[in-house]
């Protein structure tokens, strides 16, 4: 008898991006792929849109998916966003009563997630292997616990995304951990300095800032990675049998900043994150 088609979600699909470029990778090596992107469709991919600042969305795509398919092997979590880079915000941006980046790359994505755990855990029983990947960054280094479990600190827009991040690291630990003996297994992974259209948005307030690096775009793509290139990273993290489990630099495992290995944390944003879900 033929295996089953895998079958993956994958997250953040625009044009240029590392989502993308995942979801190509898969393509080619068979597997059934669904991406997203907030707004455009994506031509070449069985596409759905999703706003992962939008809870209304976020079920609508479950909905979507589990109409589609009873299974999901691999969910990459790609999408997500870094505003303000020129620094200019003084107090946090806030929607739906949270920071964005908050609500957005963290509170976003364990929504997408967990209304999708039910499909992941379908594909762990039968074939004993399947993924959740969180396209994190090594600026969760900026992240704080204060901030994470929401104590006062002086806003600063890097150390919001940085934090969203450290969360992340810490939910793909506790995901891991709950479901790891089942067959699915988590992981983050920092995909490396790519070249990316990820600072067009952060950069919007700053339109002299956003004139110059479009000058500079040539320069910056021969300097960092290209999408494909880390692509290629995180496809081997995805599907290599023998991945181990934590924190990743590319595909190699790489231990995370101390505030993401600090357990009692890590329980007091499960149970707050739990909160926030069944709110």
């Amino acid at each position: 008898m033929n295996a089953p088609v895998r079958r993956a979600v994958v997250t953040g699909a625009s044009p240029g991006s590392i989502g993308r470029a995942v979801a190509d990778v898969l393509d080619a090596r068979g597997w059934d792929i669904v991406v997203t992107t907030r707004r455009d469709p994506v031509q070449d991919h069985s596409w759905h849109p999703l706003d992962l600042a939008d809870r209304t969305s976020v079920a609508r795509f479950a909905e979507w998916y589990g109409d589609r398919a009873d299974r999901l092997d691999l969910l990459v979590n790609s999408a997500g966003i870094h505003l303000d880079l020129g620094s200019r915000w003084t107090s946090p941006q806030l929607l739906d009563g949270h920071e964005v980046h908050w609500r957005t790359n963290y509170l976003g994505t364990v929504d997408l997630t967990t209304a999708l755990l039910p499909a992941l855990l379908v594909a762990a029983d039968a074939t004993g292997d399947a993924r959740v990947l969180h396209v994190v960054s090594k600026l969760h280094e900026r992240g704080t616990v204060d901030a994470m479990l929401g104590r006062p600190v002086d806003y600063d827009s890097w150390a919001a995304y940085g934090t969203s991040k450290l969360a992340l690291v810490h939910h793909a630990a506790s995901l891991d951990q709950l479901h790891s003996e089942r067959g699915l297994r988590a992981f983050s992974a920092h995909p490396g300095a790519v070249s990316t259209g990820i600072a067009d948005r952060g950069l919007e307030t700053r339109p002299v800032l956003r004139r110059l690096r479009r000058i500079a775009q040539p320069l910056e793509r021969r300097m960092l990675m290209s999408p494909a290139e880390s692509a290629d990273h995180l496809v081997r993290l995805a599907t290599d049998p023998d991945t181990a489990a934590g924190y990743h630099h590319k595909s190699r495992p790489t231990p995370p900043a101390p505030a993401a290995r600090d357990r009692d944390a890590r329980a007091r944003l499960a149970e707050a994150t739990a909160d926030w879900l069944a709110g």
